[in-house]
């Protein structure tokens, strides 16, 4: 755990929060600050970006995820997860928002200006992954 993040804090109860669920390696709670009545999930190991969350942590966190959405009960909803300023995260420690979107005006709001890559390009970008993977 990092001592001067937010939501380490709260998993130490340093912080108070209203937990909807807990394990041995994620917290689930109520955003303060919601889009829509949602809640966050998060992983008790502290991380930055999604790729430095252990695998065994991101193994509880997604079926956590899951049951706290199916709680929510909404039938459209975001589970969204920023990574990086640029990308919007505003705390430093992985976190998934589980956003209802009970209707047009409520939850999250999307503008998604789609790129025209070309075959070239889409058969450079796969090679480039596949190499890394």
């Amino acid at each position: 755990m990092a001592a001067n993040c937010i939501f380490c804090k709260i998993i130490k109860g340093a912080i108070p929060s209203h937990k909807v669920l807990e394990t041995e390696l994620t917290y689930a709670f109520l955003d303060i600050s919601p889009l829509s009545t949602g809640h966050l999930v998060i992983p008790k190991a502290h991380a930055q970006f999604f790729h430095q969350v252990p695998d065994e942590n991101l193994a509880d966190l997604l079926p956590v995820a899951k049951k706290v959405a199916l709680a929510i009960g909404a039938k459209d909803y975001n589970l969204l997860q920023n990574n990086g300023r640029l990308a919007h995260q505003a705390v430093d420690h992985v976190h998934f928002h589980i956003i209802p979107k009970p209707n047009e005006t409520e939850g999250l709001g999307i503008e998604w200006p789609m790129l025209k890559p070309t075959q070239e390009q889409l058969l450079a970008t796969k090679n480039s992954i596949v190499e890394k993977l």
